[in-house]
């Protein structure tokens, strides 16, 4: 708080500290609002604009942990580019991210002359994004590997800042990076070299943004059950796409992975997940002719407008296919979206955050500065102790994922994170949802107003708790990859936070947060021995809650890690302190009232459907 001054009104100096002077500025506002509305010299609203500075200067979590797990030099170089890239973004890359959420795309279906062209027109702003994202290396800082298994998380780093002013760009550089990932863990094959290239490139002229169509009209996550497009071998090799996509994320995009039925010589199509498979496509030719696809319209969203989605016929399309097992094959690309997913959610709420801390050194109300009213910090406090625990479990995984990308990942490190991924998604969903409503309500009525972009922030983080798969979804896959490691997953789960906790203890004033943590962990193993290994109806109930479940825990211990090292400062310690007050282990608390059993789902059934 040490920028913080009262602001002047009407031309009356005023510091902190000096209340006399802040009575004086609401007597004049009062005076003023007496006069006659000719006489009245100021017309606008009495409060300040939050101004923020370089992102990644006043980012001092994103600092530390910076400095507490780079080698040294990587950390040097590093550090040198963030802070240019968060002047970047200050001065350049915000106000085009505005203009692209004041410039949505627009959809032309016919021309002047009727001819059909379904062209979607995007907005300057937009199109410079990408040649932006090529020139900061966002997608191919993570495939060059100048910093070893540290390249993804520094990759991580420049997404998280980015983020919040990328005008929505963010989402096909998520599947774009999925894309390159996918080519990439099938060892780039020949075919796809060019395409992979194009997806890494850092040059503006060549780079590519990738899409990512996998729902159908039956589909959504059920692609098993809902994928209907039909792919047809044509003599070169190659094949034909015929089908529906429903929602198609950046539909400008240059090429896109999708996934298709390959129908056999009497026309008839596997089905099921064994029956996909995943195809590579161009989505134009070289004259920038759709590539025999037809765009039926735009979707109208709550958010994300500033991003093309779209309703694609594809009629004849021409693709390669890349993977036979589809399903399988798309599970790299997931899960480096659902990671994106997680960078935005983290993003957004520290952007609200920072904005609403700003404001706070500058609104006067009741007298006095908002930073000055204890509830109102507690309120943003609160919020600060949930970012800063999401921040800690995005970078976990990213650090894990650049050990797997670089073959350093222990057995246990690959584990932890197809674990952590899903428990991550799922988990800072719903955090950026509640922080984002919580941060716009400490505006005031100001918070509610388009024009200060505080809505929009809003708006595009509502989503992140339904892409790349909703709560419920992910939840039950959680309970997926417990079951396919045969319960190994949970032994590195539990062995993990156990070491963490072997770390806090030396420092004693996270001695409360330490037994806690024990405590939670000892509940969450009573629970899974009575659950039983096999799945159950129980566990299914049980599926969101000991979800919940293991992100607070693994989340607690990451915070406590954080403190317990050489040079933390007290926040680290009370941010610590303060999540491992919540209930820890939800999942051990509601099993104690039957809310897991067969009579509880009839339970559940009859409260939705069986009215008074």
């Amino acid at each position: 708080w040490d920028r913080c001054q009262t602001p002047s009104v009407k031309g009356i100096s005023a510091t902190t500290g000096q209340e006399q002077q802040v009575s004086a500025q609401e007597k004049q506002v009062l005076e003023d609002l007496e006069m006659p509305l000719a006489r009245r010299q100021t017309e606008t609203l009495f409060q300040e604009q939050p101004k923020t500075g370089n992102p990644y200067l006043e980012d001092t979590l994103l600092r530390s942990y910076l400095k507490t797990h780079l080698p040294p030099k990587v950390l040097e170089e590093v550090d040198q580019d963030l802070e240019r890239f968060g002047t970047r973004l200050l001065t350049k890359i915000q106000p085009l991210g505005w203009e692209c959420e004041l410039n949505p795309p627009v959809f032309r279906q016919y021309d002047a002359w009727g001819q059909r062209v379904d062209r979607i027109d995007t907005c300057s702003a937009w199109r410079r994004m990408k040649e932006i994202s090529a020139e900061e290396g966002l997608i191919a800082e993570a495939y060059e590997r100048r910093y070893s298994n540290w390249s993804r998380l520094y990759q991580a780093v420049k997404l998280y800042l980015f983020s919040s002013s990328s005008g929505g760009f963010n989402c096909p550089l998520a599947m774009t990076d999925g894309a390159a990932r996918v080519i990439e863990s099938l060892g780039i094959p020949g075919s796809l070299k060019d395409a992979f290239d194009h997806l890494t490139s850092r040059d503006p002229k060549k780079f590519w943004t990738s899409g990512q169509w996998m729902t159908e009209r039956r589909g959504g996550s059920d692609v098993a059950n809902g994928t209907e497009t039909v792919a047809r071998r044509q003599p070169d090799g190659t094949y034909r796409l015929y089908g529906f996509k429903w929602f198609t994320s950046a539909a400008d995009s240059d090429v896109t992975l999708t996934l298709a039925r390959i129908a056999d010589a009497e026309g008839q199509c596997p089905q099921g997940s064994k029956g996909l498979s995943l195809f590579f496509l161009r989505v134009r030719d070289e004259e920038g002719k759709l590539n025999n696809i037809q765009v039926q319209r735009l979707k109208d969203k709550l958010g994300t407008r500033q991003m093309a989605t779209a309703e694609l016929w594809l009629q004849g399309a021409r693709a390669e296919l890349v993977e036979g097992r589809g399903v399988a094959s798309i599970s790299n690309m997931l899960n480096i979206t659902r990671i994106h997913n997680v960078i935005g959610a983290v993003a957004a709420m520290r952007r609200m955050i920072s904005l609403s801390r700003e404001y706070a050194c500058r609104r006067v109300a009741f007298g006095k500065l908002l930073k000055d009213h204890p509830l109102h910090m507690q309120t943003i406090a609160r919020m600060e102790v949930q970012v800063r625990g999401a921040f800690l479990l995005l970078m976990e995984i990213v650090r894990l994922l650049g050990l797997a990308e670089t073959n350093l990942a222990s057995e246990q490190d690959q584990l932890l994170l197809r674990l952590l991924i899903p428990v991550a998604k799922l988990y800072t969903g719903k955090q950026a949802s509640a922080v984002a409503v919580e941060a716009m309500e400490s505006f005031g009525g100001q918070g509610y107003m388009e024009d200060t972009g505080l809505p929009v922030i809003l708006r595009d983080t509502l989503v992140l708790s339904i892409w790349e798969g909703t709560t419920n979804i992910l939840s039950l896959d959680v309970l997926r990859s417990l079951a396919k490691s045969q319960g190994q997953v949970m032994a590195v789960f539990l062995s993990t936070v156990q070491k963490k906790l072997e770390v806090a203890l030396g420092t004693a004033e996270l001695a409360p947060a330490v037994q806690r943590t024990r405590a939670a962990l000892g509940s969450l193993t009573q629970f899974l021995q009575k659950a039983g290994p096999e799945p159950t109806m129980t566990m299914e109930l049980a599926a969101r809650d000991f979800s919940y479940s293991l992100a607070r825990i693994y989340t607690g211990a990451l915070l406590m890690e954080h403190a317990a090292r050489p040079g933390a400062s007290s926040t680290d310690t009370c941010a610590a302190l303060r999540w491992c007050h919540q209930e820890l282990c939800p999942v051990a608390t509601e099993s104690g009232f039957g809310s897991y059993g067969a009579g509880a789902a009839l339970q559940d059934s009859s409260l939705v459907y069986g009215g008074s």
